[in-house]
């Protein structure tokens, strides 16, 4: 087996430590608001009633909170959130708001080849709304159009790079060594493409406060600290129960995601994958123009094992990903998010990307439980007598989709037939992950699996290409 570049050119031990001396454990999104974005919302208490309950205020709640207005201005709305609004996935991710309903282009061709170019084109349609929305509703989500560089940092990758240029799909552009550090100047970076059409950043905590806040303009009641602990059909519409209060609703929408489902039947159809992320001080204006970045993409290199990183409005460098960790049980647990292992990886591997910013500090280090299906990308569906409506399984891509899933979700507990409800992708479920021990064996050898892969050229084993045969699989 190989090496790959962050073995080959890794930094002293001491720019490490010195990078990580001090650094806050906290989500930097989530300390960056300003207070009249956080107001501290009641618990639910006694009993409520409305039109529609949702269950969980991340960005997939509050989407479908908002969308719910507008097909229906006098319907009462009520969400509830276990924390608070934003606080899991939402409010920790890396912002990175993508046009791709199927986890990337190459994921959507295997699994619905016929419905990408409509996959595609709803794709870009919801990104335009979302950009839109900034307007529409006077909200800030700190929204930059501005594409995503994928890097080759291997030679192997540079093909991959070519046939993907090659396609000639609008928009995607081929950067050979010298272009591609004269658009960001890391030594790793052996060519790179540009797509420049299919990707935004948006601050992530931000976009959930300002989506929670037009909600409530809009009349919709949230509820904080409450978590659900039932959901009952047996009588006409949904009753949802706290250990405090209950909403009596027509309907109900699932957005708990990484959360165990409140339904049964999706209680396997999940993964939690704990995701790591280190955010930078400042740079300043020297140390910016040493690393260029002038169009401030956001940049996913093309590893097994990736690394995503990106630009915050003030100029700080989000760098995360590599590891993703999966805890036996599916569980999701607060002492899973302080690894200093991995986070010392991902500073060696950021100075290894930029050596020209040592002595840079790291102010913050964070993680989040992602919700991994077995497709790599939501699915959807109804239940009880199609009064309950979910989506879940974004697997590390739902800043975007999550608006795309709302819709999703209101158009079938409408019983609407369009060409979102039509979709192969929204009518079939992905297959279960297995019940343990078989999941935690499973996605440990895969794991291992594709950190080899990235040690021997790509090259996948009998496993991956089983799996890739099969439709399964395992990602952050």
């Amino acid at each position: 087996m190989g090496t790959t570049v962050f073995e080959r050119q890794r930094p002293a031990a001491s720019v490490v430590d010195h990078a990580l001396a001090g650094t806050a454990h906290s989500v930097f999104w989530r300390d960056d608001l300003p207070k009249s974005l956080t107001p501290d919302r009641p618990p639910l208490v006694g009993t409520q009633h409305a039109d529609l309950v949702i269950v969980g205020g991340g960005y997939t709640g509050l989407w479908t909170a908002l969308l719910a207005t507008e097909r229906d201005p006098d319907a009462r709305v009520v969400v509830v959130e276990a924390q608070r609004v934003g606080w899991a996935a939402s409010g920790r991710n890396g912002g990175f708001c993508e046009a791709s309903l199927t986890h990337g282009d190459e994921n959507g061709q295997a699994r619905w080849p016929r419905e990408m170019p409509t996959l595609k084109r709803l794709g870009l349609e919801n990104l335009d709304a979302i950009e839109a929305a900034e307007g529409r509703y006077g909200v800030d989500f700190q929204f930059e159009r501005t594409g995503q560089l994928a890097p080759a940092v291997e030679p192997h990758q540079i093909e991959w790079l070519e046939e993907w240029a090659a396609e000639g799909e609008e928009g995607v552009v081929f950067l050979d060594r010298a272009d591609a550090q004269a658009s960001v100047a890391s030594p790793t970076y052996l060519a790179a493409v540009w797509e420049q059409r299919t990707c935004a950043l948006v601050h992530p905590a931000r976009m959930a406060a300002e989506l929670a806040r037009v909600c409530e303009e809009r009349g919709v009641e949230i509820f904080e600290r409450s978590r659900v602990t039932g959901l009952d059909t047996s009588g006409p519409g949904v009753t949802v129960s706290t250990a405090t209060g209950r909403v009596d609703a027509s309907r109900a929408v699932l957005a708990t995601n990484v959360f165990p489902s409140l339904l049964k039947r999706n209680r396997l159809m999940t993964v939690p994958v704990y995701d790591y992320v280190l955010m930078t001080e400042p740079l300043t204006d020297e140390q910016l123009a040493s690393i260029g970045w002038r169009d401030r993409q956001g940049i996913g290199d093309l590893a097994n094992q990736f690394h995503y990183y990106r630009l915050s409005r003030d100029n700080r460098i989000l760098f995360g990903g590599y590891d993703a960790v999966y805890h036996y049980g599916r569980r999701v647990k607060p002492e899973y998010e302080n690894r200093p292992e991995t986070w010392r990886k991902l500073a060696s591997h950021f100075f290894t990307t930029f050596p020209q910013l040592e002595g840079l500090r790291f102010s913050h280090k964070w993680a989040g439980a992602i919700d991994t299906s077995t497709q790599f990308t939501a699915f959807f569906g109804t239940a009880r007598e199609r009064r309950v409506a979910y989506a879940a399984g974004f697997t590390g891509l739902g800043v975007g989709s999550t608006r795309f899933a709302a819709e999703v979700m209101l158009d079938l507990l409408d019983g609407v037939s369009n060409e979102r409800t039509e979709l192969e992708m929204v009518r079939r479920r992905p297959l279960p992950f297995p019940p343990e021990p078989a999941a935690a064996i499973g996605i440990n050898a895969t794991r291992w699996s594709l950190d080899r892969a990235d040690h021997n050229r790509g090259r996948r084993n009998l496993l991956l290409k089983t799996l890739d045969a099969l439709g399964l699989g395992f990602d952050s």
